[in-house]
């Protein structure tokens, strides 16, 4: 269900703040009986991260609610927005977050991964204040999961990273080689300089630069 949203309740996304404050309002128009119930809402917003729309997804009993993955992005794609908020409250007004909370982020991020939606934060909210997923570090631990990550793109960010492993030996490599190169350049500059050849001299046999050969004692 769509919430109407008043034209102050656009406002543009800076923080969790922001966000809580507009979800509060919402969840105090709510009636009593169905504040107490668990709410799981998605915040879309546009480019600019103004507030694009706020629907919700499930009413669930006073304990739990879920939101299928399809329910959650179908209003995302509908209006283009590429990015969204996760909100839920708990009634019972303990914000920790649940493990079946956790493992539906965990699933909603990979989803929106594929469909190129962005999960920002997942917020769960009471009548006087919240949580989020962000602040308490869990959405960095949940962008590292592999749980719901289809085994085609597992395969695809091994591979990327052997290619970065290898890569990275390479360079190594080379950098080892440079210095070994370095080191005999500095050595032969060292030798002529003794025998008192022109600078110039070395310079064309070295390919060091004149600062360089100065400096060799």
């Amino acid at each position: 269900m769509n919430i109407t949203l008043t034209r102050k309740q656009r406002i543009k996304i800076r923080s969790c703040d922001d966000a809580f404050k507009v979800m509060k309002e919402i969840l105090m128009r709510e009636d009593k009986i169905d504040r107490d119930k668990e709410h799981f809402w998605v915040m879309g917003l546009a480019p600019n991260t103004r507030i694009s729309y706020v629907e919700l997804v499930s009413l669930g009993c006073v304990g739990a609610t879920y939101a299928e993955p399809i329910n959650v992005f179908r209003f995302a794609l509908m209006k283009g927005c590429t990015k969204v908020i996760l909100i839920h409250n708990h009634p019972s007004g303990n914000l920790t977050p649940s493990v079946k909370d956790i493992d539906l982020t965990d699933n909603l991020i990979q989803v929106g991964r594929i469909i190129k939606v962005e999960v920002l934060d997942h917020l769960i909210i009471s009548t006087k204040t919240f949580e989020g997923f962000g602040d308490l570090g869990l959405m960095k631990q949940l962008e590292k999961s592999t749980k719901y990550v289809p085994p085609f793109e597992l395969i695809e960010r091994i591979r990327a990273e052997e290619k970065k492993i290898r890569e990275e030996a390479v360079r190594v490599e080379r950098e080892k080689t440079d210095k070994a190169v370095k080191v005999a350049k500095l050595e032969m500059a060292k030798k002529m300089k003794q025998k008192g050849e022109p600078i110039e001299k070395i310079i064309e046999y070295t390919g060091l630069t004149k600062k360089e050969i100065e400096k060799i004692k």
